[in-house]
């Protein structure tokens, strides 16, 4: 049975509520596209490595005191070559000294004397000369002077001092003016004090050596430019040097000291001889041209005494004329345009 709302109380019908649509909480993501380029990896690797050193921190510990500890031997430095292979120190003085005192000793001579104990400082167990008591006369001076040097073992030397008498003995008992002897010695392990081991040994006078072929096979006419202008150089150079006007035959920048001491009243050219052919020419060749030459010269001191010299130079062409640009042991500073390139020449007078 249907009950009728009375009057005044009918119900109206309302249209059903549309359904609440949900806001959504945040817009929509914009579209992506893929890109190619691949995502980076370093920050998740330097995660891992912070966790890998923090777990390899007790476990190293650990093993550093399960391990038993061990020393490790290293080989010492090897020496340095320097330090080993140094150079002997040189014993000639000593040797000289010895034998000008050993050569005056009398071995019949008190101990004090002074003589004796010079010699005894220098060698404690040498034997003495034994001079006989009728000879009055005092023994011939000697000046030694150390020709050759040879080292042994252990600091051990010997060297050979010829012994230069200042007058020649004459009879019998006549004695060399020239005597060689070996002294030996020691400076010890350690490179320290010389001491003489024992007498000197007498020897012969030490063989010369070969003399290889000369250079100078060019033979300079006299008469030519060479030779004048050479000539005319050492006439100056034994006169006085820089002032009889030498340095006009000098290349520029070269400085020659001439011998102050030099007293020859005059000075004569034997011969000229050159190592190139260049230099033999009439005419002053090329600038730049060097040659070496080798001049004999014959110099008359105030006494009336001739004097054989020799020198061995370098000349250089420049501006029509020969020019002096190297002498051996008295070129004081080279030429500071040209220097020379030939090796300097040993030796003085033969």
């Amino acid at each position: 049975m249907t009950t009728t709302p009375p009057p005044g109380q009918r119900r109206v019908s309302r249209p059903p509520a549309a359904a609440p649509v949900s806001k959504p909480l945040r817009s929509a993501r914009p579209e992506t596209a893929p890109v190619s380029r691949a995502v980076s990896r370093g920050p998740r690797l330097a995660r891992y490595g912070i966790w890998t050193a923090l777990a390899a921190g007790p476990l190293a510990l650990a093993v550093a005191l399960a391990v038993p500890r061990t020393t490790i031997a290293q080989a010492a430095p090897a020496p340095r070559t320097t330090d080993t292979a140094r150079t002997p120190a040189d014993p000639q003085g000593v040797a000289e000294m010895f034998m000008d005192l050993w050569l005056r000793a009398d071995a019949t001579a008190p101990e004090g004397n002074g003589i004796t104990a010079a010699v005894r400082a220098l060698a404690p167990e040498v034997d003495l000369p034994k001079r006989p008591r009728n000879d009055s006369t005092a023994p011939a001076a000697a000046k030694a002077v150390a020709v050759r040097t040879a080292y042994g073992l252990e600091g051990a030397w010997t060297v050979v001092v010829a012994a230069i008498s200042d007058r020649a003995d004459t009879g019998a008992a006549a004695v060399p003016l020239v005597r060689y002897f070996a002294v030996s010695g020691t400076s010890g392990k350690d490179g320290g004090q010389f001491t003489v081991t024992g007498a000197p040994a007498e020897v012969a006078a030490p063989d010369a050596a070969a003399v290889p072929p000369s250079p100078f096979t060019y033979p300079a006419p006299s008469t030519g430019v060479l030779a004048t202008t050479l000539g005319e150089f050492v006439r100056a150079y034994l006169g006085g040097g820089q002032g009889t006007g030498v340095e006009r035959y000098l290349s520029p920048g070269l400085r020659v000291s001439a011998p102050r001491a030099a007293s020859y009243a005059r000075v004569d050219v034997e011969d000229v001889a050159a190592d190139s052919e260049a230099a033999l020419g009439t005419t002053v060749p090329a600038d730049g041209t060097k040659a070496r030459v080798r001049v004999r010269v014959s110099g008359e001191d105030r006494g009336g005494v001739r004097w054989p010299l020799v020198y061995r130079l370098e000349v250089t062409a420049r501006a029509g004329r020969w020019e002096v640009s190297a002498l051996e042991a008295g070129t004081t500073s080279p030429p500071a345009a040209a220097p020379s390139a030939a090796a300097p020449v040993s030796g003085g007078a033969r």
